[in-house]
């Protein structure tokens, strides 16, 4: 939202009790919302997200990942900790290398959406 555009509010204080009983009754647990918030968080840092940008395209070991992004093999490391942690990359070994990967095809998936959405046309 731009420094001048203001936010709309309502003119009338009158509380839709079957519209709150409705969105009650469908609402998640807050366990679950807490953990997409936390998805969410992980996904908040760019030099994850270009990181799993990057494993979305190719599996890949942190030599390449830190080639690619210009950084120590160990920032890349720390960083695969993290999304490790929050179950969206997992490795495999091959021999003396580590392979990393998106963790499922959701992970992909809510990127590709998210992209999707920041790249549209701003509608009228």
């Amino acid at each position: 939202m731009g420094a001048k555009e203001k936010m709309e509010l309502c003119e009338s204080t009158v509380i839709h009790e079957d519209v709150l009983e409705r969105v009650r009754q469908r609402m998640p647990e807050e366990e679950p919302v807490y953990e997409v918030s936390e998805l969410f968080r992980v996904f908040g840092d760019s030099t994850r997200a270009r990181i799993i940008c990057a494993l979305n395209l190719e599996e890949m070991c942190v030599c390449d990942l830190s080639a690619l992004l210009n950084m120590t093999q160990s920032a890349v490391s720390h960083q695969l900790r993290v999304l490790k942690a929050a179950r969206i990359v997992k490795n495999r070994k091959a021999g003396r290398v580590v392979y990393y990967s998106l963790d499922d095809e959701h992970i992909g998936k809510i990127f590709a959406m998210a992209f999707d959405h920041v790249t549209e046309e701003e509608e009228g």
